[in-house]
């Protein structure tokens, strides 16, 4: 994507590619070389530009060796290789002081798990996979705080990396490179780099953490709003200026992420348009929206899920999943896609409602507003469907708010933009947004929760 600030904040997409997992064997893999590829080609599309950074989704990694060779391709965070690390985890160090140190919520493909599970001889540097692509780009390691922080190996309060932690669980304490904040700058691109692209520019520390950007580029005015970031997972919560560390906090499962400008994301995860994503996978020919106009007609409720539950996080048969969860928790399976659509769509407005409320209880924060950002906001009916479960009105918009976040952060380092309220106020008055009010009956959402939670 390329941004342009002369005269306002316009986005022109410069190249698009799919990126899908890879199995090999009875392991998921992220095709990262493949990946790279098309960065490069983006990046000659793009032409020369000011200045570049790089956000990607968080928690992945690759090894690098002593030489600084990539060691084996990337595993995917949806493979199964984790199955009971965390909960060794938890009997090695306790579930309570691991939170104390990190402030995360466990989900069984937190980093920490993953290099408990992988085979790290040889192995000299992880290299997340934002810090992956920029080490290729110009040659620097190093870890870029916000998407360190959903590490499990990042201490919550100093932000620096969790020595002890790191000792006590038996990992190398040189795997981790130095960390960087968001806006310094990384390196020049290499040489090599440079002449295959036509160009060369700085390549910049960004929040990293794709939802990090997007909570950068909300378009809220004040402190009073809950976000929710809703594309493949929605992230869902409220941005606060210290950790919340309470026994409460960690039983709910709620984490604290580094965001910009040392704020936290506290949030909870929510499985997200995944299960919609993997339905239409399961129909082939299906259009999404054929299937959003059918669903907006079906009878509300007839039959909701748990969409955290763990049955949906790998690839598959989400339909049948979804009509054997319903019988577990006796009700009848929707009967067409349209049903199924509808069932997935007021699953996640439950899964909205139930996070931004119980991160306004936890946090103390005052809620007045909910902004919906990511490609989840061009979806009408979840948004309506969640401004109803929430019983707040929601502002959809912007869904590129990852990649605003990610330009506006260099835009400050090159002292375009001054503070985190100006660039909000930018994409404020320079993105298309959408406001939905609540309506309805909030009873009937309290007995539709009261089947799942």
């Amino acid at each position: 994507m390329l941004a342009d600030l002369s005269g306002g904040l316009r986005l022109t997409e410069a190249h698009r590619f799919p990126n899908g997992p890879v199995r090999v064997a009875d392991r998921l893999h992220w095709d990262i070389l493949g990946l790279y590829r098309e960065i490069l080609a983006g990046l000659r599309a793009a032409g020369p530009v000011s200045s570049v950074g790089v956000d990607s989704w968080a928690v992945d990694y690759g090894l690098l060796d002593e030489s600084g060779g990539l060691i084996g391709n990337p595993v995917h965070y949806r493979d199964d290789r984790t199955r009971g690390v965390p909960e060794r985890v938890a009997a090695l160090v306790g579930a309570d002081t691991l939170y104390d140190v990190s402030g995360l919520q466990v989900l069984p493909f937190n980093t920490l798990y993953q290099l408990l599970a992988d085979r790290l001889d040889g192995a000299a540097t992880m290299m997340l996979i934002p810090d992956l692509i920029g080490y290729w780009l110009t040659g620097e390691l190093g870890a870029e705080v916000t998407n360190a922080s959903t590490t499990g190996l990042l201490d919550v309060r100093t932000r620096s990396w969790a020595r002890p932690l790191i000792e006590r669980l038996g990992l190398p304490a040189g795997l981790f490179p130095p960390l960087r904040q968001p806006g310094e700058p990384i390196g020049g691109l290499r040489r090599d780099v440079a002449a295959e692209i036509g160009w060369s520019a700085p390549v910049r520390a960004v929040g990293s953490h794709d939802t990090a950007s997007a909570v950068a580029a909300v378009p809220a005015s004040g402190p009073a709003f809950a976000y929710i970031s809703c594309g493949t997972w929605s992230l869902a919560g409220v941005e606060l200026p210290g950790p919340v560390l309470t026994p409460e906090s960690r039983a709910a499962n709620f984490t604290n992420e580094a965001g910009i400008d040392g704020t936290v994301r506290y949030l909870r995860n929510v499985m997200g348009l995944w299960l919609l994503q993997e339905c239409m996978r399961a129909w082939p020919g299906s259009d999404l929206g054929e299937l959003l106009t059918a669903a907006a007609a079906e009878r509300p409720f007839a039959a909701v899920v748990n969409p955290d539950e763990p049955v949906f996080l790998p690839p598959g048969d989400m339909p049948a999943r979804i009509a054997a969860e319903c019988r577990r928790t006796g009700q009848r399976p929707p009967s067409s896609p349209a049903a199924y659509t509808r069932c997935v769509l007021e699953s996640l407005a439950l899964g909205h409602r139930r996070a931004v409320r119980q991160a306004m209880e936890l946090s103390g924060r005052d809620v007045k507003v909910v902004h919906l950002v990511g490609g989840g906001s061009y979806n009408e009916l979840l948004c309506r469907l969640t401004a109803d479960a929430c019983g707040l009105p929601v502002v959809a918009g912007p869904a590129e708010a990852t990649t605003l976040g990610n330009v506006l952060v260099q835009a400050r380092a090159a002292g375009l933009v001054s503070d985190l309220e100006e660039m909000r106020s930018l994409v404020a008055a320079s993105q298309p947004l959408r406001r939905y009010e609540p309506s309805g009956d909030g009873r009937l959402w309290d007995e539709a929760a009261a089947r799942v939670f």
